[in-house]
């Protein structure tokens, strides 16, 4: 079952470094804003942009495959579609904890691959808002 819990959404939210993948170059749009403010609020964030060479600074990677450092979240901005094979990338590194897909992006039979790899996973929140909600 995916993550409903406040509880374990804070635990979520303890962890540091967020991979986002489809991190926009465009200020104003969800994929750029709420990336920002989780960095602007001490997370490290890691850009996931096959079209980009570089946001925040930051290199963009084109894969989660290709990201070199540890992650302990996997964000996704990505329609819902895509999710099943971002998810086989998350399930196939150690280091990725939860699989988190933003508001309005859902897929059910993700969430249970997820879990059978023992990822947390938590779909149709917002990072931002829940941030916001239980630790601000």
């Amino acid at each position: 079952m995916p993550v409903t819990d406040d509880d374990e959404l804070r635990a979520v939210l303890e962890l540091e470094t967020i991979a986002v993948v489809g991190c926009s170059t465009s200020p104003g749009k969800a994929a750029h804003d709420i990336p920002k403010y989780m960095r602007d609020n001490g997370y490290e964030v890691v850009p996931v942009n096959p079209f980009a060479d570089e946001i925040f600074g930051r290199e963009a990677y084109d894969s989660l495959a290709a990201v070199e450092e540890a992650v302990d979240i996997v964000d996704v901005f990505r329609p819902s579609e895509e999710v099943p094979g971002i998810v086989d990338e998350a399930a196939a590194r150690e280091d990725v904890a939860v699989v988190w897909l933003q508001l309005g992006i859902t897929h059910d039979e993700a969430a249970e691959r997820a879990e059978a790899a023992g990822k947390r996973f938590v779909q149709d929140r917002c990072l931002k808002v829940e941030h916001q909600r239980l630790l601000d």
